[in-house]
This record gives C-alpha cells, structure tokens and sequence, in this order.
C-alpha cells in the first residue's frame, strides 16, 4: 500500500508540471514534447545528441521524434551537422534562440516556489530517495541510465584532460555535466548481485 501512495505522489507532481509546461509551450506556439526535445539537447553530450537518443531518452516513437525535430529546425530552434566520421550520422544541437528559449522557460516557477519552502535538509532527501527510485526503475524496465559522465564507469582522468575510456576520446569539460546514453553508473556492476 505505500508503494502505491508514493507512485500516486509521483504521478500527481508529474501531472502538476506537466500542465504547467503545456500553458508554457501553448503560449509560444508549440507542444510540451518539443520543449522535452529541446531540453534533452541541451543537457546531453555530443554521443547523444542524435534522433535514436531523443526517441530512446523520452521513450517517443521515432516519427514523433522526426516530426518534433522538423517543427524545432522550421523555428530556428535546433541545427542538425553531419557527423564527421560517418555520414549516416546526424547529430542535432540548440541554436542560441533554442538555448534562450530553454533557459527562459525553465525551471518551472510552482516548481521553484515550492522549493523555496522545503528547507535543505528535506530537499536533500527528496533528491537522494527520487535519484535511487529513479535508477531502480530504470533497472527494473532495463532502460539507459542517461547519467553525467563523471558519474559513469567509463569516465576517466589522464593526462591533463578528461577521457571517454569507452570511446577512448578526450573530453571537453563542458562534456563532463552532461547527460550520455551510454552512461554506466559505477556501482552497476556491485548493485546487479
């Protein structure tokens, strides 16, 4: 029965800042699933920035996420480039105009208000009990964990920069903070037994 009310919780907290980003995105002309496309773009790192990721992170069809990508490109709002090593490769990133529009619509204000409310402490465990609820279900329904890359199993140090011991690239510290669809979290392998 707890568990039940804590997915009720979940859920209704979805529902209220759901609601509030459909007013948001309605007032500019576009859908709340464009708004979850740009701001995917704008935390994910340059492994991850391609139409597969977008449909995988947000669980969307590939045509939803097609159609999302040709509305986002008509606004100015994203760029697609060639990846520099295979062809087949498209790789989508925020124009300034998309990055303005992230950062003027995000975070949410009742979302901010209610913050402002709870004190440190609480907050601090709100997070921590989410961040562990949210890695068991991604276990559970064996989903990527889209995580930052200094919190990955792959994510190295040499010398002098930052390394992707996966693709075995240097990266960019900026590359660091962001989100990757190949993210293997460090206690995976300890939390499978």
């Amino acid at each position: 029965m707890h568990d039940l009310e804590i997915f009720k919780l979940i859920e209704r907290i979805s529902s209220l800042l759901r609601s509030e980003e459909r007013k948001k995105y309605a007032a500019i002309g576009l859908q709340p699933v464009h708004g979850q496309v740009l701001e995917y773009l704008a935390k994910c790192n340059k492994y991850s920035n391609t139409h597969a990721s977008v449909a995988e992170y947000l669980g969307l069809t590939k045509g939803t996420v097609s159609q999302s990508i040709q509305v986002l490109e008509k606004k100015r709002l994203l760029a697609k480039t060639t990846d520099q090593h295979d062809a087949r490769v498209i790789h989508l990133s925020l124009t300034e105009a998309g990055l303005a529009l992230i950062n003027e619509l995000k975070p949410l204000e009742i979302f901010r208000q209610a913050e402002a409310e709870i004190s440190d402490q609480e907050f601090g465990n709100i997070d921590h009990a989410l961040r562990t609820t949210l890695g068991m279900l991604q276990k559970a329904n064996q989903s990527k964990s889209f995580g930052p890359c200094r919190s990955c199993l792959y994510f190295g140090v040499e010398a002098h920069h930052y390394q992707c011991q996966l693709t075995d690239e240097a990266l960019d510290r900026e590359d660091t903070d962001k989100i990757c669809r190949d993210h293997m979290p460090v206690d995976y392998f300890t939390n499978q037994e």
